[in-house]
């Protein structure tokens, strides 16, 4: 399956994920990824669990996050650098950043979004 990150649900989620918002762009995702085949599937399950956790901290929920967060890193550290046209390392990298601010419990209230970014 080819990722087409201009047109559709896919291009759609990621331009609600880029406004913030992030349970509309979950839904978006969501419609792909349930028709979506292996290893596609458990890459898109872990950017909606990025979206779900972002979710959550907009309803002042950090420690659902965390765990969204969690469960996010650990599906989509076993792609490669890039894939389905996303840069992984980034993606992940940043979620480490945001998981480092939210176990010190800093406060959440200004945290950015990881970024998913097409390479």
């Amino acid at each position: 399956m080819k990722f087409d990150w201009s047109e559709g649900a896919l291009a759609e989620g990621l331009r609600l994920y880029d406004a913030g918002e992030f349970f509309t762009a979950h839904e978006a995702w969501e419609s792909v990824w349930l028709g979506s085949p292996e290893p596609e599937k458990t890459f898109l399950q872990g950017l909606i669990q990025v979206t779900a956790a972002f979710h959550h901290l907009q309803r002042n929920n950090p420690l659902g996050a965390m765990l969204l967060l969690q469960a996010a890193l650990r599906r989509l550290n076993r792609y490669p650098p890039r894939f389905g046209g996303i840069s992984v390392t980034l993606l992940c990298h940043d979620i480490r950043e945001r998981l480092r601010t939210l176990e010190a419990g800093e406060p959440a209230s200004q945290l950015l979004s990881p970024r998913i970014r097409q390479s």
